[in-house]
């Protein structure tokens, strides 16, 4: 009963914190801004010109594989592009070759919003994502840090003005014993994790009635994505002028990427600072959402307000682009591309 009530307070909590809403439900009023700036550009898809680098600019059904090879060698975690058509013995060899060891992510090549990322703590695990993707996918080294980010930063293609516009820190699913309640009681308690009960109960099936002891963390999700439980945090108080230029160096041979998000894992923040300790993941294009928006605490009038900042400053980098011969993708094959990412799996 405790169990059902508090399922209830967690559905109840999707309606009125719109960290939890839809994505097009929260994205929704943003449309007639949208409508706006396409109509002060005369193209309905004059964000496609934000990143010539990346396909469509980074709207969706990018691959991730083509924007980590932009990324400097240093700045990456070691990892392969497994093609779907790919045996399992030859992963194995691949694996080997590259030194990787376990734990390993694998994600899907296309993809958003943590969908099929799993942390595979074995060969066992490996095969078996294998056996259950149909997809190409990405094997990525396992960073252990416990300080993920997302940052955002943003570089205009005619006078090189640079910055970071957002930085959400990550707080990943956890819950923490008391001496007294089992696992499942805890995680009942969590609203996080409440959303995530059918995921957690086949993954803890073993555990869920074990006692955890006082004190003792017991990490739910590694994957630092919101749809998996994760804590977004407002982290905008790191941006300085000595960490915009940590990304002006980062960025400076990644030919046409101009603006979107950078999911990383540094060492330390005081490492962060000198450039150092720095493990990028994935970054996402144009359709990037400025992540510390979604903080608890955050007011949805200053989210809104701080979402159409970015809007305009894509549009403004989008219209330089232009002007400086990059030619937005015609609608047609925009549609084409969402009808395809959105309805064909």
């Amino acid at each position: 009963m405790k169990i059902f009530l508090r399922k209830t307070e967690g559905n109840l909590s999707k309606i009125y914190k719109y960290e939890f809403w839809p994505f097009w439900l929260f994205f929704f009023p943003l449309t007639f801004y949208w409508a706006y700036l396409a109509m002060r550009s005369k193209s309905l898809t004059y964000f496609t010109a934000s990143n010539p680098g990346i396909d469509m600019g980074g709207l969706f059904g990018e691959e991730k594989d083509a924007i980590l090879k932009m990324i400097p060698e240093k700045y990456l975690p070691k990892h392969l592009l497994i093609l779907k058509s790919t045996k399992s013995e030859e992963i194995l060899s691949l694996i080997y070759d590259k030194k990787l060891e376990f734990p390993l992510i694998a994600k899907p090549n296309v993809g958003e919003r943590g969908n099929n990322v799993e942390k595979l703590l074995n060969v066992s695990q490996l095969l078996d994502y294998l056996e259950n993707t149909g997809e190409d996918f990405i094997i990525q080294e396992f960073i252990e840090s416990s300080i993920e980010l997302g940052v955002f930063y943003y570089k205009y293609p005619s006078d090189g003005k640079t910055g970071i516009s957002s930085i959400v820190k990550k707080e990943f699913l956890h819950v923490i014993g008391n001496g007294k309640e089992s696992l499942l009681e805890l995680i009942s308690k969590n609203a996080r994790a409440l959303f995530q009960m059918k995921y957690l109960s086949k993954k803890f099936s073993d555990s869920l009635e074990i006692i955890i002891a006082a004190d003792e963390i017991i990490l739910l999700e590694p994957i630092g994505n919101h749809c998996r439980g994760t804590k977004f945090l407002n982290a905008n108080d790191l941006i300085n002028p000595s960490l915009v230029a940590v990304f002006d160096e980062i960025t400076k041979d990644m030919k046409g990427f101009h603006f979107g998000r950078f999911d990383l894992k540094v060492s330390s923040f005081e490492d962060m600072y000198k450039g150092v300790g720095i493990k990028i993941m994935e970054v996402n294009g144009v359709s990037s959402e400025p992540g510390h928006i979604y903080d608890p605490s955050y007011n949805l009038l200053k989210a809104y307000k701080d979402v159409a900042w970015h809007m305009k400053t894509a549009f403004e980098i989008s219209r330089e682009n232009n002007r400086l011969g990059v030619e937005f993708v015609p609608a047609k094959a925009v549609v084409q591309r969402l009808k395809n990412h959105f309805f064909s799996k």
